[in-house]
């Protein structure tokens, strides 16, 4: 705040002064006063009136510029009105309601989305809990009458069921800490329980599994690192090259302070200007916009969002027509934090 433009927004009052002091030095003049009343009156009011606002633009100041200080330091910006101290003077105190006011009526329309967005998520769940009914009926189906189109029908039926799997724990994802239960988790277990779940496609498209160095125990949620496992095997066999048979090796190296769990295969790769965005929501890629892929850009972007959320690190490597290393890093030691 400049004192200048303090003085600009005063500019018409300071009009109305000079225009008072000239009116009242004039009628002085005509009278037969002394010279020291003459230049008396004038200088004392336009004195008064300047230490008048010169103390108006101190007291303003500071209060601008604890208020800018204290919002740059908030995280939270919208909090700053319970931050304000009020204000002596008439315009901080009206700028402090307007705050109030303004900020009352976004929580109100944030909790107003926040119900629909609840709602909707209720939905989905309930949607995806009731379609898994009519999807288990149709395997059944499928096993009692088994001949070469069941068995297409069946691997659809997969298709089917890993996708309203995804849309479930993408529902979920923003609350993971509702839905979560830590604790020391084996390795081997939660690979071969994804291979079993994946074993049709696997068998189908001639893919064979080296896994080895897996008897490792982490703190972590089986079922959640389950879900993220199964999307990076399916992308594995998804990314496959065509006609050949291909290998996914899944492993661990134990760290000093943690326990880094590969997933590597020897795919078509991915463009090494991509690798960077391959975690964005939404994101597909030269691959992904393949005809015979059908990328949807969200198994690894909920892979991530899930890793960010259970503090395990996700990274990628990748060279193109050679294959894709993706690496889960556990910390080792202690459990994990939950971001909340």
């Amino acid at each position: 705040m400049r004192f200048l433009d303090f003085l600009k927004d005063k500019l018409v009052t300071i009009s109305f002064l000079l225009f008072a002091v000239t009116t009242i030095e004039i009628f002085l003049w005509i009278y037969p006063i002394g010279n020291f009343i003459k230049l008396y009156i004038p200088v004392i009011l336009l004195l008064c009136y300047w230490i008048g606002i010169t103390i108006e633009y101190i007291v303003k100041r500071k209060f601008y510029q604890n208020l800018f200080h204290t919002l740059n330091e908030l995280d939270e910006k919208y909090l700053i009105h319970e931050l304000i101290k009020i204000p002596n003077f008439m315009e901080g105190k009206l700028l402090k309601e307007v705050l109030e006011q303004t900020n009352k009526a976004m929580l109100e329309k944030v909790n107003l989305y926040k119900y629909l967005q609840e709602d909707y998520k209720e939905y989905i769940e309930l949607w995806i809990h009731e379609i898994k009914i009519p999807i288990a009926t149709s395997k059944m189906v499928v096993e009692n009458n088994k001949n070469p189109i069941t068995k297409s029908i069946d691997e659809e039926l997969d298709k089917i069921e890993d996708y309203t799997e995804q849309a479930l724990f993408y529902a979920r994802s923003n609350t993971v800490e509702k839905d979560y239960y830590i604790k020391k988790s084996k390795v081997k277990e939660m690979v071969n329980e994804c291979i079993r779940k994946n074993k049709n496609i696997l068998i189908q498209q001639k893919i064979s599994m080296n896994m080895h160095d897996l008897d490792v125990t982490v703190n972590t949620d089986s079922k959640w690192i389950g879900f993220i496992l199964n999307q990076l095997i399916q992308n594995s066999v998804k990314y496959q090259k065509q006609n050949s048979h291909s290998e996914i090796e899944i492993y661990t190296k134990l760290g000093k302070e943690n326990v880094i769990l590969y997933v590597k295969d020897h795919g078509i790769g991915i463009p090494k200007g991509e690798i960077t965005r391959v975690f964005e929501k939404g994101f597909t890629g030269t691959n992904g916009r393949l005809s015979y892929k059908k990328s949807t850009g969200i198994g690894l972007y909920l892979c991530k969002k899930l890793c960010d959320k259970l503090g395990i690190a996700i990274e990628l490597n990748s060279i193109q027509n050679e294959g894709t290393e993706v690496r889960l890093v556990f910390p080792q030691g202690s459990y994990t934090t939950l971001e909340k």
